[in-house]
């Protein structure tokens, strides 16, 4: 594997926290789970929107499924 494909994660992800700030703006206590994560509906609803937090809460979603 070259070492492009290897930190394709690394890249993809330009300023870390935002999402997690952004979620914490627009819902509050309510976005997260007990353990501090972010809920899955509300980064399914966040997914629909265009834009930069649209494309942080689809690459969201892809990185949960990668664990």
């Amino acid at each position: 594997m070259t070492k492009r494909k290897e930190k394709w994660i690394q890249r993809a992800i330009k300023n870390p926290g935002a999402l997690t700030r952004t979620v914490k703006r627009r819902f509050g206590k309510k976005g997260f789970t007990k353990s501090g994560t972010i809920k899955t509906e509300v980064l399914r609803k966040l997914a629909k929107e265009k834009g930069t937090t649209g494309r942080r809460a689809r690459l969201a979603l892809t990185l949960r499924r990668l664990r």
